[in-house]
């Protein structure tokens, strides 16, 4: 494209009052020269503006300024100071615009990934789409329900979300909520595989925080990017002042299903933290707990005028905002094959009651779940099938139910009224309490189990055991290590328990110590607290299931705790089944044989058996059954039964069937990446591929590689800079200003590996991957030496950052190339009135006035690049050339207002179609008409404002010794 301009017509820095400072641009602030690094809106106090020093007194510290309260001074381009280029190969000036195209952020009309093919990943297009649909504009904001089944990788695509959204400015200020014992595994796979540092705020972590900044400091603005348990937030009494006074650009809350119960704490927390962010992403395999109106509350977090009826609605109305797979969903299956080993079947393993048990089993055959004509001795009709599964479990939990019972009955006022269950109690008491393991059943399968797995004192073979119980795990901690041939100091380390009473620190130790190759654990011992979230896949393949939860929902998130992406070998089920000769006695062959069939066939059928009762709770499903048990229903009968009420059900009917069906399927296309043609929904057509990022080096390790011998030319001392040029690694010694950016990063990490002495990184891949993998061997930490190097790495950020303040305040480079005539270098952006870009251009102004917007192509064909010569000739003088800024400017700008309505089209038509159906979204009441008014008033700040923002970057001169060519007539 080309445009003619003879006027003169000055550039206004700030257009129409409007403040934007873009990032890599310069501002005079307090009689020093800073570096924008991120410049956002605020309610209150004008723009928001992250900088880093240039000037000498304040060179590399970091610094926040708000137009409301400093004068701001954005440098105008028209005073630029042009400086000659006397670098080798006009390094300088190769450096200098590699390093402003990589700090600017990328505009909101580029709807295509820019990162997903940089990191530790699989290339995986099923993985990509989250991301590709939250920058799609078919809502607002990046918003959406992430809600593939168990196994799929939310975490990584929850990452990659993230990253893009960090390449596009609007993910400086990150918060991750997730439950307590995943915290330090999602912080892991963030840092790891998108080099993202989140801090670790537990209950500690906030501790030592607060004890580090002044009193009253919200200690949510001290990091920009954190992760939190939902437990330790949830006290919103003590943190809610904080999370209100603090925006952010990015929230995730993991295992959303949890915020559902309106006036819960959680709930309250959602409620918090969903007006006061940009991006919201909510994750969780189980978001639907059968209620419409429920699921409707969840949706309302992302868009509130998305749903118009809570009670009456159809996925297609929502399908914008949320996505689901399941492994058996086409996309999956065919790009995860050979990644990841089909399931083995859920095999039974019966166990026949010992004497002991069969004495149990008729006690409570007789006295509490007699048949269709007896009566039970409690008053409470659920309490028999309480004393059933904690006998299901161990005899260890039998006691402890019975013990707690036997309390709450003896405080009673009317101790006549329970005495027959009080005498019925003390005799299972007298039954059960010589009971040993030599009684157990279930024990001696479990023994004989894990022996023919291979665990044992010469063995690397791990096994994950489940049980509902506490009683259970701990009983089984005591006696299981000797069983199995551990001794002393080895008997204490081989086993270990994780369940819901431990503390956030001793849970996220557990799941880590399991992961680590070279730990001495073999058998975890764990309750249901890890079968949401918790990967227990990276050294174990085999579980058990000591006694089987009542519900398909939750048999299925314990098996997907292996049976996940990653996953190298088959994962194998197996449950023991305790079985019984006396007559009547429900037995595991009555409840829980069946639910591991009906689970395991669902799982094969449909992808996932969280919809096959139509419950879609684990509570409720496990609460239904023991109801209908109760009325003498069969296991299958109660199944059935629920799934045909819930089909019935016409108004949910529509709603599940898609949810639970092909909705979030790749469409036709999609099996290459490519983003799905979104026209007709507002969004536009999302062109296949990649991103266009303008790019003058071939890569981030040329431009890398380049950068520290500019920066450091004697880096080999200054930095003690070893490379091994085969394997591709880099070790040096972080100067200060880089080891004070080291503090955003995992604070174990920075520890362990001890990263203020050193860091080794690389941009090799398989390098990267196998540091990774021998972490996970190690049995001191998991976290890798090597750390593979991305856009987002902070050494990248650092060295970018340090190529951009060697140029002085207000200067550009003149740089000499085969080019006709003098050619300025303009970069030209607009903004939205929150300040984010929704057009930049990069471009080339002749002296005559034809504009060019392919920067980059014209460096190229310039003959701007690595091998090009300096000849340090010079056909004019600066003072000449700083002369035609001015015309260089009014060309550029005047190129840009004619072409801006149809850049803008791309953005405009979603917004446009977006307030047309808040229009229609009727509201009667007060405050639903304030989030009305408030998402329309968001809408219109979306929209393009005012004039673009304009920088000289360099000019290109001929050179005057070569042969001349004709000025350019385009």
């Amino acid at each position: 494209m080309t445009a003619q301009q003879s006027s003169t017509a000055p550039v206004d820095p700030r257009p129409d009052g409007e403040d934007q400072f873009p990032a890599g641009a310069q501002v005079f602030v307090r009689d020093e020269v800073w570096l924008v690094r991120n410049s956002v809106r605020t309610e209150h106090d004008g723009a928001k503006v992250d900088v880093v020093g240039v000037s000498d007194f304040v060179r590399d510290q970091e610094a926040v300024f708000f137009t409301g309260l400093d004068t701001i001074e954005l440098i105008d381009p028209r005073r630029t100071k042009l400086v000659r280029d006397e670098s080798s190969n006009f390094r300088r000036s190769r450096l200098f615009l590699e390093a402003v195209l990589r700090k600017t952020a990328l505009p909101q009309s580029e709807r295509r990934l820019a990162l997903a093919d940089s990191f530790l990943l699989d290339s995986l297009p099923y993985q990509r789409r989250p991301a590709e649909l939250a920058l799609s504009g078919r809502n607002l904001r990046p918003r959406l329900l992430i809600a593939d089944v168990v196994g799929l990788g939310k975490t990584l695509e929850i990452g990659l979300t993230l990253a893009e959204l960090i390449r596009r400015g609007r993910g400086e200020r990150i918060l991750v909520v997730t439950p307590q014992h995943v915290l330090e595994q999602f912080q892991h796979e963030l840092w790891t595989r998108f080099a993202i540092p989140l801090v670790r705020l537990d209950s500690v972590g906030i501790e030592r925080i607060q004890r580090e900044i002044p009193a009253g400091r919200n200690p949510f603005t001290y990091f920009k990017r954190v992760i939190v348990s939902i437990d330790t937030l949830k006290n919103t009494d003590q943190y809610k002042h904080h999370l209100e006074r603090i925006n952010w650009d990015a929230v995730v809350i993991d295992e959303s299903h949890n915020l559902i119960n309106r006036g819960s704490l959680r709930n309250q927390l959602a409620q918090i933290l969903a007006p006061r962010t940009d991006a919201l992403i909510l994750a969780s395999a189980t978001p639907h707990n059968g209620d419409a109106k429920s699921f409707a509350e969840l949706i309302g977090l992302l868009d509130p005028a998305a749903i118009r009826d809570p009670e009456h609605y159809r996925a297609e109305d929502i399908e914008h905002l949320f996505i689901r797979r399941t492994k058996i969903s086409p996309e999956v299956r065919e790009q995860m094959k050979g990644q990841w080993a089909d399931r083995g079947p859920s095999q039974s393993v019966r166990c026949a009651a010992t004497p002991a048990e069969e004495k149990i089993f008729e006690e409570l055959a007789a006295v509490w779940l007699p048949g269709e004509n007896g009566t039970s001795v409690s008053g409470v009709p659920l309490f028999p099938y309480t004393l059933l599964k904690s006998f299901l479990s161990s005899h260890a939990a039998l006691k402890a139910t019975v013990s707690a019972r036997i309390k709450t009955l003896e405080k009673k006022d009317d101790p006549t009224a329970t005495r027959a269950e009080l005498a019925a109690l003390r005799t299972l008491q007298e039954l059960v309490a010589p009971m040993t393991e030599a009684d157990s059943a279930k024990f001696a399968a479990l023994v004989e189990q894990l022996k023919a797995i291979g665990v044992g004192p010469k063995s690397d073979a791990r096994v994950v055991v489940f049980s509902e119980r506490v009683q259970t795990l701990e009983w089984l901690r005591t006696v299981l290590p000797a069983a199995l041939g551990f001794r002393d100091r080895a008997a204490e380390e081989s086993t270990r328990v994780m369940h819901g009473g431990l503390s956030d620190e001793q849970q996220m130790q557990c799941v880590e110590d399991f992961g680590l190759a070279d730990a001495p654990v073999r058998v975890l011992l764990t309750g249901d607290v890890a079968s949401e979230g918790v990967n227990l896949h990276r050294q174990c393949h085999q579980l058990i299931h000591y006694d089987v939860p009542w519900s398909l929902i939750r048999i299925e998130q314990r098996n997907g705790r292996i049976d996940r992406y990653g996953q190298a070998h088959q994962p194998q089920f197996r449950a023991l089944i305790l079985t019984s000769e006396v007559e009547g006695a429900k037995d595991d062959t009555v409840v829980a044989e069946r639910l591991l069939d009906r689970e395991d066939q669902a799982h094969r059928a449909l992808g996932t058996a969280e919809a096959v009762t139509g419950l879609y709770r684990a509570e409720a499903e496990e609460k239904s059954l023991i109801q209908d048990l109760l009325r003498g229903r069969t296991v299958d009968e109660s199944l059935d039964a629920h799934r045909a009420e819930a089909e019935a059900d016409a108004a949910m009917d529509d709603f599940l069937a898609d949810f639970f069906g092909s909705v979030g399927d790749a469409g036709p296309g999609a099996e290459d990446g490519a983003p799905q043609d979104t026209e007709g929904s507002g969004a536009g057509t999302s062109a296949p591929g990649n991103a266009a990022v303008p790019r003058l080096f071939t890569s981030t390790a040329e431009f890398l590689d380049e950068a520290l011998s500019e920066v450091f030319p004697d880096a080999t001392t200054s930095l003690d800079l070893h490379r091994d040029t085969e394997s591709g690694l880099l070790s040096f010694r972080p100067p200060t200003d880089l080891v004070h950016r080291l503090k955003a990063l995992p604070l174990d990490y920075v520890r362990e590996q001890r990263l203020r002495e050193r860091l080794l990184v690389t941009f090799n891949r398989r390098l990267a991957e196998h540091s990774l993998k021998r972490a996970r061997e190690s049995s001191t930490s998991s976290w890798p030496e090597i750390s593979l190097l991305t856009d987002l790495h902070p050494v990248v950020e650092w060295l970018t950052d340090k190529v951009l303040v060697r140029l002085g305040r207000q200067e550009a480079l003149i740089i000499t190339a085969d080019v006709p005539e003098p050619t300025y270098l303009v970069q030209g952006v607009y903004s939205n009135a929150l300040g984010r870009p929704t057009v930049v251009k990069w471009m080339g102004v002749t002296r005559g006035g034809s504009v060019e917007d392919d920067m980059v192509g014209l460096l190229h064909r310039s003959g701007v690049g690595p091998t090009m010569a300096n000849p340090m000739r010079h056909s004019e003088p600066a003072t000449a050339l700083e002369a035609g800024i001015p015309d260089a400017l009014a060309a550029a700008e005047q190129f840009l207002d004619q072409h801006r309505d149809a850049w803008d089209e791309p953005l405009r038509k979603p917004i446009d179609d977006y307030k047309a159906r808040l229009g229609d979204w009727e509201q009667p009441t007060l405050a639903g008409e304030r989030t009305k008014k408030s998402l329309a008033s968001l809408a219109d700040s979306l929209l393009t404002t005012g004039r673009p923002l304009m920088r000289v970057l360099a000019v290109l001169v001929p050179d005057p010794e070569a042969p001349a060519r004709p000025p350019s007539t385009a």
